[in-house]
């Protein structure tokens, strides 16, 4: 393995100093998220497998090409899972790129999102240089976190080789309820519930029905069962599993490719937004999935703002997601000028994944 970093180290050093560009990529499952980027693809797969799994300390340590599919694997087979549950695009999704996409599943609301559970990473920087951070425990930053800065960075920052993540139980007992409510309702009773001792690890609203799942000890369970009351779902695992992984019937691409997918991010206890589209709610009311007609995108942002949130432009059908709108809300400008001074200090030369972001 150390031969295949030597190998990623010659070709950063060779891009910077020809002024080249690279498009870090692992399986390729989501470069249709974020905007257009422009480069050289460099595949990062060939450096790949779990370097140290201890079932007992909760941790997992794996390099960036591993398949999510392996460690997930792995971690059932000694009942623990990902808690953040990243969504799975495709059979080629790796450990590295859920890490950089920073995107989480049905479970998140609860249970956190994916920079939490991110302890340690190493990264290859624009001039080749490889950086520890963090570790294997949680307690053990000083200064800037930036492992958990990764999260999310889209591979702007540089070569995320190998990465640290706590793990949690799978748990003992699940549940899926659903009830019959309009936007309203289901959003009051989503915040009623989050104030209480209830076993809720994820919810979902669309089209009048809510569906919620419950996780825990199976006298949690059972107990919240009787409290909450609602209708049984025989295959929860079923449509949890189709929502994570969006392949709900609310995420098909829509004939004529005339739709825009957005995401919008607000504060839970925010009420109802009112917007052209259909929407999907998760997180107790803090993600909100929008399907829209193009040309909308300012009111929409503007509606998110409004509320105390933002909102991304996810997915575009048919079309460059870079055109148009840019796929991100627009930062404020001192968040800007952070974010300029952190790609100058780990990627002078420009080289990552230019574009991706803004």
């Amino acid at each position: 393995m150390d031969a295949i970093l030597e190998q990623f180290r010659a070709r950063i050093q060779a891009a910077g100093a020809e002024g080249m560009r690279l498009l870090l990529r692992g399986g390729g499952t989501k470069d249709w998220y974020g905007q257009n980027v422009v480069g050289d693809v460099f595949d990062t797969r060939a450096y790949a497998g779990v370097v140290e799994y201890e079932p007992s300390e909760l941790v997992v340590t794996a390099r960036c090409g591993t398949p999510l599919s392996e460690i997930e694997a792995l971690l059932a087979q000694n009942g623990q899972m990902l808690a953040f549950e990243p969504p799975r695009f495709g059979a080629g999704s790796t450990i590295g790129g859920v890490v950089a996409s920073g995107l989480s599943g049905p479970r998140r609301a609860s249970a956190g999102a994916v920079r939490d559970f991110v302890l340690g990473a190493q990264l290859m920087d624009g001039r080749g240089e490889l950086l520890s951070f963090g570790g294997q425990v949680m307690k053990n930053v000083a200064g800037y976190d930036v492992s958990r800065l990764l999260a999310g960075s889209l591979g702007t920052l540089g070569l995320i080789t190998q990465v640290s993540l706590k793990v949690l139980p799978l748990p003992f007992c699940e549940a899926t309820i659903r009830f019959e409510l309009d936007e309203i309702a289901a959003l009051r009773r989503m915040n009623e519930w989050a104030g209480q001792p209830l076993p809720v690890s994820a919810t979902c609203w669309h089209n009048g029905v809510l569906t919620v799942r419950l996780s825990g000890a199976q006298a949690a369970v059972r107990a919240a069962l009787a409290r909450m009351g609602g209708e049984a779902v025989d295959d929860g695992a079923t449509f949890w599993s189709a929502l994570r992984d969006q392949r709900a019937d609310f995420f098909a691409t829509a004939e004529g490719g005339a739709a825009e997918m957005w995401r919008l991010s607000v504060p839970s206890t925010a009420s109802a937004l009112v917007m052209r589209g259909e929407q999907l709610i998760e997180w107790g009311g803090a993600q909100r999935w929008l399907r829209v007609d193009r040309g909308v995108a300012d009111d929409i942002r503007r509606v998110a703002a409004a509320a105390g949130g933002h909102a991304t432009r996810y997915r575009v059908e048919s079309a460059d997601l870079g055109a148009g709108a840019g796929a991100f809300h627009p930062l404020a400008p001192a968040i800007a000028r952070i974010h300029e001074r952190l790609k100058a200090a780990f990627d002078p030369a420009g080289i990552f994944n230019c574009g991706r972001m803004v």
